[in-house]
């Protein structure tokens, strides 16, 4: 919304009849070639079908392809087709179908309504009591609109990718590992690029996927794909497609800053008729990692939950760069106004399926000269591991306890993963306290893991401010 960029600006309602209006009024002035529909989300994506049957002509990817993309059924047989994997799923309107498909596919699972926007109303249930509560609840809010449920891939690596395509050929321009494990929405999570954990085999089939989708939609313009990365029973990883999107996603400015390639401004001339082979995307890359983190508006919400899920929170994004992920990751966190402390004490508490790999994440807060304290399930499997370890009380077993800890500032950092309703219920207090009183708090092993590696980075040296333009 330049005025300098563009011809003219119009501030209206994105909405089918107003759209349409608008191209009629410039036809009146002149041959109207089409709309652009990858640029502003979701919304204009659902209005393609009705701007083309008012025979507005779409530049680009095809209403036919973007329904292809959102349409549940047809999707699942082009992914079929192609050989491609997808976690199990269904669709429903009644608690009866609901807890049918849950029994099919196992819990947990994913259940979101359709047609929302943000991952809105989006969660993560384990049983039938949850499902059933969730499908009345989702009901009366958004009425006859079917309620999606897929299996929730727990401990898997999320993936985005972002590539560009011409009809025929296709170009990955980006490919961004999750540091939150899937679950919690992708605007939430922080990602790196390139991936800091994949293997080189995994990134390969993914970028091989990813274009093997662009070409059977016809993307014309640009794509975005969600992947999971989840390890089998054998220690294989398989690659499971989460959703396809034909459009530009939030991640398309930091793939372009973090690459020094103009992904949508190229974008716009694929759909205007040229060609991937007009532009020269194959130049070498910089020897950096960039790392995209979330801003959160918790500060300024008395009483929300600071805990992360499918559900998107985030109101804002940053990004590090440097010349590995410890140091990035850390210029995010800085960037994002969270402070890493160089030393005290560190508090964990994970539920008993974290347990094993957080033992070794305690073990380098040690060797960084940390101090740790924790409850007494986590304290006892740490005490196990070999850790020395302080125990402190719940704030339900009686002071002194955790929050009492933090608010007199013991704490300078929250280590803490929970699951099932009670336990999330009985640990807000604590994600309140290191809110109120700014201790860097992380919910996942993922990211436990991440600013693990950041402190052990910066204790390297200083970090370093460069030029953009120095990276790319």
């Amino acid at each position: 919304t330049d005025y300098d960029t563009s011809d003219r600006l119009y501030f209206e309602p994105l909405t089918g009849e107003d759209v349409i209006e608008i191209a009629r009024l410039e036809a009146a002035k002149g041959t109207l070639l089409g709309l652009v529909v990858q640029y502003g989300g979701q919304t204009p994506l659902k209005l393609a079908r009705v701007l083309e049957a008012a025979g507005v002509p779409i530049i680009g990817t095809s209403p036919d392809a973007i329904d292809l993309a959102e349409d549940r059924r047809r999707f699942q047989e082009l992914l079929a087709r192609l050989g491609l994997k997808q976690p199990d799923n269904g669709t429903c309107h009644t608690v009866e179908e609901a807890l049918g498909i849950a029994e099919r596919i196992g819990y947990p699972v994913l259940v979101r309504p359709s047609y929302v926007l943000g991952g809105r109303a989006m969660e993560i249930v384990g049983d039938s009591r949850s499902l059933t509560d969730y499908v009345g609840r989702a009901v009366r809010l958004f009425g006859d609109a079917p309620i999606l449920i897929d299996r929730f891939l727990a401990d898997a690596v999320e993936v985005d990718v972002d590539a560009l395509a011409d009809g025929k050929a296709v170009h990955v321009a980006g490919v961004m590992e999750h540091i939150e494990e899937a679950g919690i929405h992708s605007g939430d999570s922080a990602c790196s690029l390139p991936p800091h954990s994949l293997s080189d085999e995994v990134i390969s089939e993914i970028e091989r996927q990813a274009a093997a989708l662009a070409q059977a939609l016809g993307v014309i313009g640009l794509m975005n794909v969600q992947f999971a990365v989840k390890r089998d029973d054998d220690g294989v990883d398989q690659v499971y497609i989460i959703e396809v999107n034909p459009r530009a996603s939030r991640t398309v400015p930091f793939v372009a800053k973090a690459t020094g390639v103009p992904i949508a401004k190229i974008a716009a001339r694929l759909m205007a008729g040229e060609s991937l082979s007009d532009f020269d995307l194959e130049r070498e890359r910089g020897d950096h990692v960039a790392v995209k983190e979330a801003v959160f508006p918790f500060a300024r919400f008395p009483g929300v939950d600071v805990l992360l899920g499918p559900e998107m929170k985030s109101t804002g994004e940053v990004m590090g760069l440097d010349s590995d992920f410890g140091r990035a990751f850390a210029k995010s966190q800085i960037a994002g106004g969270t402070r890493l402390p160089d030393g005290g004490t560190v508090f964990i508490s994970v539920r008993d399926g974290d347990k094993p790999a957080m033992a070794e994440v305690g073990k380098n807060l040690r060797e960084l000269g940390f101090s740790l304290i924790a409850t007494k399930g986590t304290a006892d499997y740490l005490e196990g591991a070999g850790l020395d370890v302080a125990r402190i009380h719940k704030v339900r077993e009686g002071r002194p306890h955790l929050v009492d800890a933090i608010s007199d500032g013991t704490v300078a950092l929250i280590l803490n993963t929970t699951e099932g309703a009670q336990a999330i219920k009985d640990s807000y207090s604590l994600r309140r306290a290191a809110l109120t009183n700014r201790v860097p708090y992380y919910t996942t092993v993922a990211g436990s893991r991440a600013v693990v590696e950041a402190i052990a980075a910066m204790r390297r040296g200083a970090l370093e401010v460069a030029s953009l333009q120095s990276y790319t």
